[in-house]
């Protein structure tokens, strides 16, 4: 999972939603052949099929092998209603500033530790999984970010609001893009990733205890701290919390 693939499958699937939300693809259209796509968005055939997969997922093309007239992808549905909504939040996220994410960042992750710490049925299992994958030996600065950033969207879904969810997902091609690009400047990652593995596992132990105020102080200061690590934003590094008393705002999102 280099950090060159991982950006060359959502560089291709960022190309097809624009034109899927900007009507240039249509139901019963085929898309270009995969080496077409690679050729013209300069990438790997590999990263254009992850990016096909993923679209098939979502239920907007078929795909089919083969060489005659059905075979290749074509568009069977555009998206609709709230996956509209998404896929313009994906794209549009990356022209957002960079403090605004931060902040809307901290707003969700508030309530997402929030409504989990509150919950007596919580499900975290999956959280620690992506805490577990982060112990591995010899993963790379981006590895780890992805797997960072895994780990935020498994919180988002788990508080079980399909609304924080979605804004989450929409917003992560945009948050990894400047996590990653953030990791360049810290001269340390060793132990930049040491201290960002305890404060998961920090945050995660107060969500399973049912901590709501020690969780949402420490999604802030998680979330926070790494900005200010890094230089991304003084301003993001400075945002006012939320009185831990109040339902307002404090925290967090992948590093």
């Amino acid at each position: 999972m280099a950090e060159q693939p991982v950006r060359a499958w959502r560089h291709v699937l960022d190309h097809i939603e624009r034109d899927l939300l900007d009507g240039r693809l249509s139901p019963g259209d085929r898309l270009a052949s995969e080496r077409d796509l690679a050729t013209d968005l300069g990438v790997g055939r590999s990263s254009v099929r992850e990016a096909l997969r993923v679209l098939e997922v979502m239920g907007l093309i078929r795909t089919a092998t083969g060489s005659g007239p059905q075979s290749g992808a074509i568009v069977i549905a555009t998206p609709t209603g709230g996956m509209s909504a998404l896929l313009r939040l994906q794209v549009a996220a990356h022209g957002f500033p960079l403090a605004d994410v931060v902040q809307t960042r901290l707003v969700l992750e508030d309530a997402v530790v929030a409504a989990l710490a509150g919950a007596h049925d919580r499900d975290t299992g999956q959280a620690h999984r992506m805490l577990d994958a982060m112990d591995a030996t010899g993963l790379t600065s981006a590895e780890f970010l992805a797997l960072d950033a895994q780990l935020h969207l498994a919180l988002a879904e788990a508080s079980g609001n399909t609304v924080i969810a979605a804004m989450m997902a929409g917003l992560r091609s945009s948050i990894e893009s400047y996590v990653q690009s953030g990791a360049a400047t810290i001269p340390d990652w060793d132990r930049m990733s040491a201290r960002l593995r305890e404060e998961h596992r920090a945050l995660v132990h107060a969500i399973d205890a049912g901590d709501e105020a020690s969780a949402r102080a420490l999604v802030h200061a998680h979330i926070t701290g790494y900005y200010a690590a890094t230089g991304l934003t003084r301003d993001a590094a400075a945002a006012p919390t939320a009185d831990t008393d109040t339902d307002t705002v404090s925290p967090t999102p992948d590093n």
